[in-house]
């Protein structure tokens, strides 16, 4: 036997081992959205968050990928996070097997109503207890070929400890950090907190966003926030083919 065949067959067995081992785990990705809620984001701020994420779930591109492999689906959390103790399930982990429950997960993010009392009087921007949260959440999720946690926000840490503190708990836990920075909706004449959203994705590339390939999407304001949202989920739900490899080494053998 030649040497390449030898490669081919060795290849061939670990991905077949591989995706033997994967299909018994059954879950692709899990993935857990953390929308901010502090007092920064009014009443109508707000629908448009819960809103455009669900619309940027079920919008084409976004709901192809995650309906790609229903043998092994996407689990979806979603909470809302503001001050240090307040963090919030907006959707428990569901596992999206059928665009019917795809549908019904959007419906009640859609539907979710804010604590009139709890952070819409909360001044403070927790970042770190969020992450901590969705840490917690991805850690019931074990099994998943990939763990990615979306934090979304208007503004720095300003309570709750650095960020980056949490950084050696998500390396160890492989999980991947990306953000969405919020910018302001129609900025007057001579307001210069529009120039301040490049300030704050500076900010989340350097102390929010953590893992390999991990990246910053920007909405210019609410008003974008669907727009963005459906970037960055097409952008990180990535499936894993692993067919097409074995192919491609039978076809460089023949």
């Amino acid at each position: 036997m030649g040497s390449r065949l030898r490669e081919v067959c060795f290849a061939s067995v670990a991905l077949l081992g591989l995706w033997a081992f994967s299909a018994q785990a059954a879950c692709r990705q899990a993935l857990a959205l953390g929308l901010d809620v502090s007092a920064s984001v009014n009443s109508s701020e707000y629908r448009l968050q819960v809103e455009g994420l669900a619309r940027a779930l079920l919008s084409p591109v976004v709901r192809e990928k995650i309906l790609a492999m229903p043998e092994a689906p996407v689990h979806i959390y979603a909470f809302e996070w503001s001050g240090p103790g307040i963090q919030r399930s907006i959707l428990p982990w569901t596992e999206i097997t059928s665009l019917p429950v795809l549908s019904a997960a959007a419906a009640q993010i859609a539907a979710y109503q804010r604590d009139p009392l709890g952070d819409s009087v909360d001044q403070s921007t927790a970042i770190n207890p969020a992450i901590a949260h969705g840490l917690h959440a991805l850690s019931e999720r074990s099994n998943c070929w990939k763990k990615t946690m979306d934090i979304s926000g208007d503004g720095t840490h300003n309570t709750g400890g650095d960020p980056r503190d949490m950084r050696r708990a998500l390396t160890t836990a492989d999980v991947i950090v990306n953000g969405l920075v919020v910018g302001i909706d129609n900025p007057r004449p001579g307001d210069t907190r529009q120039l301040e959203l490049g300030e704050l994705s500076a900010y989340y590339d350097a102390f929010v966003i953590h893992g390999p390939g991990a990246f910053v999407e920007t909405a210019l304001g609410y008003a974008d926030f669907e727009r963005a949202m459906r970037r960055k989920l097409e952008r990180e739900l990535e499936g894993l083919v692993f067919g097409s490899s074995i192919q491609t080494l039978g076809a460089e053998f023949h």
